[in-house]
């Protein structure tokens, strides 16, 4: 479908890739992947022909076509949201068109006028290419699309204009995907997606009839969608036919690989060169000194990949919270005529790391400040002993002061003892060198994300209400982000569009939506398991907000008045959701004390063998005897625990 032929690309005599060979069959979903900067987007513009290639060239399946979504900056406007997307099935919209003429020529002449016969056979293969390029049901399938792309039917007839940047990009997407091109390259399709709108275009792309290269920062979306990884780095393209987690495993079977190859190589190369500088002026070594000169020049030296640069960085160890972090109680929050939150009724526990979901505009926001800031239209919010919060919002890094430098935004809030630690956290967050001199204002959307990420550093807090912290991210910088949440001793309520973060992390999931809240103790999969087939909560309105559906609003109805028997029935499903967490903390904990006992047994293996590799261990007999009968001991206990391990 696709052929790239030794493509190059320099930017300002750099070489960005070079000599780039590869191949797209038709039908395959790849995944572009690669560190910021390594050419990703630029690849893809040059696909799409937005892109000169320095030299090379691209070679497209005759008739091919192809689509580009770029990250932002497209902006549609002047008519309604659904004529709007309609226009990416102009080719359907002509042939619809010419079918209405030859209809009203053919009612107005006789079947025996001069022409009427072709006339008719031109219908007939016009009806034929309309019925097989689906004309009939167009109007149904830009009705889906918008829908899985969460656009309400209330939205439709709304112009373009009025929707903002994120929206706007959606319509954007909805125009690529109805077009069908028949190669579809998408970069950061997910940014402006909620996670509903996302797991419906992993079902579309999973069963896409032509192929795709995407980027993408979303791994389980990446897992989802592609079933082959091509790499970007040191100036080429390397593939790996799997999924991104398997990607992970073998690209870095590959790179160890390569470093001990090239560490033989270096040994290798190193003899060479000293045989060289040891002989080059005696004479009777001329013939073999030129001889290993020409074997230097043979030599294809390897190349390692860079080493991924990765945030590395732990939370500072809080002080204990008391038992209930925070008591949510019959809380309203209302703008004005719009109720976001209804009477609401929330209590965090030590030690939970919660994950608000829900459609965009639900309220999770809304909630998150509400927990951040107390400020309610009625009830009360009360923390509980010894709490200290701090709240990440989704806009945190528009409250950095765009005129100071990296490192005076982080000493403006630093406590006087931390002050000494400031460098050494910036570095932790890829700021080095002159890069903590760098304003504010022109740092990137990620380079600002880490720095208001790293002001969370400066004060130990038992409770982090994070919204959104995933954003501008990268797939690397994201994982750290998780495994340092993951190992934080307080409480985490979060709000994320990512998949693989909300199942990493969340060990209760809590549904927004129609003011109310509903939560599920366990992973972001026992969320769906719980909730599958159950009807859309809520859909936008005009203004691209969300307002409860009518099935939702019915819901609510019933569960405020609803008898005692469903309220039971409903405190049994939480019992048993407690106990089902309660179970899984048993199994994780037996898990982690198994972990332990293997790591000590294996140290202690591992010092035995060592002890036996010296040259005189076994001139003591009976030491030796006993050696071994310790070393059987332990390789059997090791076994044992292996089993233990795998069981639990």
């Amino acid at each position: 479908m696709l052929h790239l032929k030794k493509l190059s690309k320099d930017f300002a005599g750099k070489p960005l890739f070079t000599n780039i060979s590869w191949h797209l069959k038709k039908g395959e979903r790849v995944g572009l992947v690669g560190e910021n900067g390594a050419g990703k987007s630029t690849l893809m513009r040059i696909i799409a022909g937005e892109v000169e290639s320095t030299s090379g060239e691209i070679q497209i399946a005759r008739g091919g076509t192809v689509g580009y979504l770029p990250q932002d900056g497209i902006v549609a406007k002047g008519q309604p949201l659904f004529a709007e997307v309609m226009t990416a099935l102009s080719e359907l919209q002509e042939i619809e068109s010419e079918i209405a003429q030859l209809t009203a020529r053919l009612e107005r002449e006789s079947h025996d006028a001069p022409g009427h016969d072709q006339l008719l056979d031109r219908f007939g293969h016009l009806q034929e290419e309309f019925r097989l390029k689906g004309g009939y049901s167009m109007e149904s399938e830009v009705g889906n699309v918008l829908t899985g792309l969460g656009f309400s039917p209330a939205d439709w007839e709304k112009e373009c204009g009025e929707f903002s940047g994120g929206w706007q990009m959606r319509i954007a997407l909805a125009k690529l995907l109805l077009k069908k091109p028949n190669v579809l390259l998408l970069d950061e399709p997910t940014n402006h997606l909620d996670i509903e709108a996302r797991n419906w275009l992993e079902g579309y792309l999973q069963g896409y009839p032509y192929s795709v290269m995407l980027v993408s920062h979303d791994r389980f979306f990446l897992d989802q969608v592609c079933s082959r990884i091509a790499e970007v780095w040191n100036h080429d393209i390397s593939d790996y036919h799997c999924n991104y987690s398997r990607y992970l495993v073998l690209r870095e079977e590959r790179v160890s690989a390569l470093r001990d190859a090239k560490k033989r190589q270096d040994e290798e190369v190193e003899k060479i060169e000293d045989f060289i500088s040891r002989f080059r002026y005696k004479t009777d070594k001329a013939a073999l000194v030129q001889s290993r000169i020409k074997q230097l020049e043979k030599i294809e030296r390897i190349v390692l990949p860079p080493e991924r640069k990765k945030i590395r960085f732990s939370f500072p160890t809080p002080p204990k919270s008391g038992k209930t972090v925070m008591e949510l109680t019959n809380v309203t929050k209302a703008y004005g005529s719009n109720v976001v939150l209804d009477g609401i009724d929330f209590t965090v526990e030590s030690g939970e790391r919660i994950a608000l979901v829900g459609h965009n505009g639900a309220g999770k926001s809304t909630l998150m400040r509400v927990m951040a800031n107390a400020d309610v239209t009625s009830g009360s919010v009360k923390d509980g002993h010894n709490v200290i919060k701090d709240y990440f919002a989704q806009d945190q890094a528009q409250e950095l002061d765009a005129s100071r430098s990296a490192y005076d935004e982080l000493l403006a809030d630093a406590p006087f003892d931390m002050v000494p630690q400031l460098r050494d956290i910036l570095g932790a967050f890829l700021f080095s060198g002159d890069d903590i001199h760098k304003k504010v204002a022109v740092l990137s959307g990620g380079e600002r994300n880490r720095l208001a990420l790293a002001k969370l550093l400066l004060r130990p807090s038992n409770l982090l209400l994070m919204d959104e912290p995933t954003n501008h991210l990268d797939l690397f910088s994201k994982e750290v982000l998780l495994e340092a949440l993951k190992n934080f001793p307080g409480t985490v309520v979060f709000v994320s569009h990512d998949r693989h973060f909300i199942d990493g992390l969340a060990t209760r999931v809590v549904e927004v939506g129609g003011g109310k809240l509903e939560s599920f103790y366990g992973d972001y999969e026992y969320y769906l398991e719980k909730t599958s087939g159950m009807a859309p909560s809520s859909a936008t309105d005009g203004g691209g907000r969300l307002t409860p559906s009518p099935a939702e609003q019915k819901k609510t109805e019933s569960s405020d008045s609803d008898a005692g028997g469903d309220r039971l029935s409903r405190q049994q499903q939480r019992e048993q959701d407690k106990q089902r967490q309660k179970e899984e903390r048993a199994r994780e904990r037996k898990q982690t004390e198994l972990e332990q006992k293997i790591a000590v047994k294996e140290g202690e293996l591992a010092e035995l063998e060592q002890a036996m590799a010296a040259p005189d261990f076994f001139s003591d007999h009976e030491a030796a005897r006993l050696a071994g009968e310790r070393h059987a001991q332990l390789t059997e206990e090791i076994a044992s625990l292996y089993q233990a391990w795998e069981s639990a």
